[in-house]
């Protein structure tokens, strides 16, 4: 199975020697599941886009330390390619800046979270069930990095997970797109160096709450499954 990885950021130098790319963890996530599963990376910030939509079964847009707000000349390439693929009906998985970017893409919006900081491990029920949601499970429980929310969603988006602090954590768009929040390429480790790293942006009893949370089990190879049934329903 192939699919493509639309990176729109990577992890800071002085933490790839130890973690690597976004790229890592993602094949790293998804080859826990399916061990076959190829990803090609195509960093749309330098303007690499697939020729061929049809190249890859599907696609995932990572995360990224901009806002979909930002005024940023690749952002409107990355836009128009998702529109390309909502046309074609490609399979398509945003996360955490990707899930955001869908939602304002598609006529939603995104604005800076009145609650603060999401960091840690955050905690989401489930509300509405899909057959790839293989093995079932009635919370996702993914770490986050984010400041930024979805605050209002398209017409016609079911809301699958959330929130008080996060009301549209997971939302499925028109059967084919599916935004999720959280990060479950992340390894907890990662997220704790990278508070460490944010400690002058991040409000520090944010930090102690988020570093606290991090005792708490994670959903990432659920989520993981689910991604991949999503692929191949």
């Amino acid at each position: 199975m192939k699919l493509g990885l639309l990176l729109c950021d990577d992890v800071m130098a002085p933490l790839q020697g130890q973690f690597g790319g976004y790229g890592d963890m993602f094949t790293r996530l998804l080859q826990q599941v399916v061990p076959d599963v190829v990803l090609n990376v195509y960093d749309v910030r330098r303007g690499e886009f697939p020729p061929n939509p049809d190249e890859n079964l599907g696609y995932l847009i990572s995360g990224s330390a901009c806002g979909v707000n930002d005024d940023l000349p690749w952002l409107a390439q990355l836009e128009a390619f998702i529109l390309l693929l909502a046309r074609q009906q490609k399979k398509l998985v945003g996360i955490c800046f990707g899930h955001q970017l869908l939602a304002k893409v598609l006529g939603g919006a995104v604005e800076r979270s009145e609650r603060g900081w999401g960091i840690g491990v955050s905690c989401n029920d489930l509300q509405a069930e899909r057959p790839w949601m293989v093995p079932a499970n009635a919370a996702i429980d993914l770490v986050a990095c984010h400041q930024d929310q979805v605050s209002s969603l398209p017409l016609g988006v079911k809301v699958l997970a959330g929130s008080r602090f996060c009301p549209f954590y997971m939302v499925e768009f028109a059967g084919h797109l599916l935004g999720i929040q959280g990060h479950p390429e992340f390894p907890k480790a990662y997220v704790a160096a990278l508070m460490e790293q944010r400690r002058d942006r991040i409000p520090a009893c944010r930090i102690r709450e988020g570093v606290a949370s991090l005792n708490l089990e994670v959903s990432d190879l659920t989520v993981a499954r689910w991604i991949m049934h999503f692929f191949r329903e």
